[in-house]
């Protein structure tokens, strides 16, 4: 029993300090101007919902009985001496309101209903919005379509309210504080252009169908110059024409740019009938113009947000400008591609779509191109009759360190390397016994970085003919790239014949031959000067550089230079 009323006395305290909901006064404000017909029927239904707390008829200026009628029906009423406008009207209500919420309805409503106004104030009333603004169907809409809406569209193009003019809104009286009234009929689209710039949070309810007297076309015509004038002195205030005239100039040729960089990168990578260069000339202009007309949209952008620092100008930047922001999505979906297809190994960065393979070279004073597009290279069989022969492009012997005429040893057999057949640029022909070597079948697709590991272990011999008296081969191990190559001076008789890099190890015995016998043994250490054959004429002299290379020279089991007299 003891628990019974402990529990009882907790949940009456809790009751008891639970705080109640804060209220929320509801004023409405009617602006009127000679409106004596329905003005008393639209109060009469307002004062029917049961959260308005007061209703303001602002009495602009009227020589009718509108003061009468609205005192009659038990509104306030706040009287203009003279007719001021619509917006003067809306202001000097909510001046005068003693409220946490406004509401704005027109005094000529025929067929208002307490659901109407209702939907109007219930969303702010629930914390959904700060602003509501009405939709209605109605016969009229003349200077919303042929005026507001295109302007709206041009300069704001983030407000896409189907109507941006309706005469009924509801607010909170605090967000009004931020609000410039107009004092005429641009009132309606500057609130919501405004509450747009701002940030406010606006929401437009339907109301369903509308009655009200249809305005005269003399009416229409200030109305409309007064929407017009509204709208562009917000899109000068909030710098809208500057972004429309001088930004979007800029994002424009901005495009330009990054589209001339998307054709210069495509050219490089998937046009082989381009040459490198102009695909590489063309980014290099796309980038120029690109990097320059951002920054000049980077400045203008900054003073722009001076001005709507809490505003939703991303919207229309996104809006206006979707062809920029799809510009700049490709870009770097194909940059994005090609860094995952990127490979750097020891001083060479390959970049290697499917279609080609872009190869850069860190120390271009060591391989035959600093820049050059090779690959991918497709597996084929060997030709008739060539079972000794591996034929491969240009491209693929740069990559691995051969020429023309050089022989491989694979496995227990030598083969001749051979250029490829006219109209096979990137077939690489391969008897059978070197594909099952490989393990590579017919249409395999090999990757020039993943060329050398292919071919890894394959020996190499490498004939140099350029001198009239004296022949040499450098025989090499194709090996994965290593940064740290020797590079040494071959000098016969005092005359340069070639320079050479490749691989050789500290402290490991090299062997050089003279037609086939050999005739020096050395052990090679960093900082070595230089090798003499005595009675040949022939030094090796080894230099400071380095670079890098595939080829790891053959130790003293074999002769890693052979010359022939």
């Amino acid at each position: 029993m003891y628990w019974f009323f402990v529990i009882i006395v907790f949940l009456l305290a809790g009751i008891k300090t639970g705080k109640p909901k804060k209220y929320q006064k509801v004023s409405v404000i009617i602006p009127a101007y000679n409106e004596e017909d329905t003005v008393a029927k639209v109060i009469e239904v307002i004062k029917k919902v049961s959260f308005v707390d007061e209703v303001i008829v602002v009495n602009d200026g009227s020589s009718d009985n509108t003061e009468s009628e609205a005192l009659k029906a038990g509104a306030i009423v706040i009287n203009h001496e003279t007719n001021k406008g619509k917006g003067e009207a809306l202001y000097t209500g909510y001046m005068n309101a003693e409220c946490d919420i406004i509401a704005f309805i027109d005094a000529d409503i025929y067929n208002l209903t307490s659901k109407k106004v209702e939907a109007m104030i219930k969303p702010i009333l629930l914390g959904k919005a700060d602003i509501t603004k009405t939709k209605f169907s109605r016969a009229s809409g003349r200077v919303t379509e042929l005026t507001a809406k295109p302007l709206l569209n041009f300069f704001f193009p983030e407000i896409s309210f189907e109507q941006p003019l309706s005469g009924q809104f509801a607010a909170r009286k605090e967000i009004l504080k931020r609000i410039n009234f107009e004092k005429d009929y641009g009132v309606d689209v500057g609130i919501v252009i405004d509450a747009d710039v701002l940030g406010i949070s606006i929401l437009e309810v339907d109301i369903g169908a509308i009655e009200h007297d249809m305005s005269p076309l003399s009416d229409l015509n200030i109305m409309a110059n007064e929407v017009v004038r509204t709208i562009i002195n917000r899109a000068n205030k909030y710098g809208r024409v500057t972004m429309i005239d001088d930004i979007g100039y800029y994002i424009r040729m901005a495009i330009v740019g990054l589209s001339l960089v998307i054709l210069g990168l495509f050219t490089i990578f998937f046009v082989k009938a381009v040459p490198l260069f102009i695909g590489v000339l063309v980014s290099i202009v796309g980038i120029i113009l690109a990097i320059y007309y951002m920054i000049k949209v980077i400045v203008q952008s900054i003073g722009m947000f001076k001005k709507t620092p809490k505003g939703n100008l991303v919207k229309s930047f996104v809006k206006i400008h979707f062809p920029m922001i799809i510009s700049i999505i490709l870009l770097l979906l194909m940059i994005s591609t090609f860094i995952g297809a990127a490979h750097y190994e020891n001083g060479v960065l390959s970049i290697e779509p499917n279609s080609r393979n872009l190869v850069i070279y860190a120390d271009d004073a060591h391989s035959d191109r600093s820049i050059s597009v090779r690959g991918p290279y497709t597996v084929d069989a060997a030709i008739e009759n060539e079972s000794g022969e591996i034929r491969m492009p240009n491209e693929a012997m740069m990559t691995l360190g051969l020429k023309v005429n050089d022989t491989l040893r694979i496995g227990s057999e030598v083969y001749l390397v051979n250029e490829t057949r006219p109209g096979e640029p990137d077939i690489l022909r391969l008897p059978i016994d070197v594909k099952k070597e490989f393990d590579v079948q017919n249409g395999d697709v090999i990757q020039n970085s993943r060329l050398k590991d292919v071919f890894e272990g394959s020996v190499a011999t490498h004939l140099n003919n350029d001198n009239e008296n004296v022949t040499f081969a450098e025989k090499f191990t194709i090996t994965s790239r290593y940064k740290n190559a020797t590079t040494f001076e071959i000098l016969s008789n005092g005359v340069s014949m070639a320079n050479c890099t490749g691989i050789l190890k500290d402290n490991t015995s090299y062997s050089i031959a003279v037609d086939d016998s050999t005739v020096e043994t050395f052990t090679y250490y960093s900082g070595m000067d230089k090798v003499s054959l005595e009675g040949y004429g022939i030094e090796i002299v080894f230099k400071n550089e380095e670079g890098t290379s595939t080829n790891r020279f053959v130790q003293s089991s074999q002769d890693f230079l052979s010359f022939y007299f």
